[in-house]
């Protein structure tokens, strides 16, 4: 066999590889936080229903076990199936290092909203007073509303993440304004109704 036709054949092969598409990588978002408390701490703010509700939302049911409950209210007076991620399961625990659940997109989005996607959070032990929080979110879909539920929760768990540091910096969220601002605009809408009506 000759150099030649060695390196022919090798040319061929690299570009027949180049042909084929590469497989899609797994759209996700991927977010850290370092937070100072202990990673006992921590896992009771991602495990307790006081803890979520200490920096997370106002509302919550939480029961730390595979297929236990991780609801999570951000409008808890609002009606059921509406109130935030009301019906969201843990999928898999890892005592103190890793909690997963599925998850849901807001009302705003009813299409993606029917669907789930998968959160897996971590803790990392700093040291005794603070610890590294890694928090990746998958199994989007591609296109219209998908691509606005990744754009929100781009944001929102960057909120979420902050929110869980301030609970150790500060203390735990005072969710009173914000329940005071949704009950206003529930007021609202019903007179927007009322008005219709008449």
């Amino acid at each position: 066999m000759s150099k030649t036709w060695k390196m022919s054949a090798a040319t061929a092969a690299m570009a027949a590889a180049a042909a084929v598409p590469a497989a899609a990588v797994e759209r996700a978002l991927d977010k850290t936080v370092v937070v100072p408390a202990g990673v006992d701490a921590v896992w009771q703010a991602w495990t307790t229903t006081s803890g979520v509700t200490s920096f997370f939302a106002p509302g919550a049911e939480i029961e730390p076990r595979v297929g236990g409950a991780f609801h999570v209210y951000f409008d808890p007076g609002a009606e059921p199936g509406q109130r935030g991620a009301d019906d969201m399961r843990i999928l898999a625990l890892q005592p103190k290092r890793m909690l997963s659940f599925d998850w849901n997109a807001p009302p705003s989005l009813p299409q993606a909203r029917q669907q789930r996607t998968f959160v897996v959070v971590r803790l990392h032990p700093v040291d005794e007073r603070s610890t590294r929080v890694t928090l990746h979110h998958t199994g989007w879909g591609d296109g219209g509303e998908w691509d606005q539920a990744y754009t929100y929760f781009d944001r929102a768990w960057d909120n979420v993440l902050a929110g869980l540091k301030a609970r150790f910096e500060t203390g735990p969220k005072d969710w009173k304004p914000w329940l005071a601002q949704l009950e206003a605009w529930r007021a609202q809408q019903a007179g927007k109704g009322a008005a219709v009506k008449e």
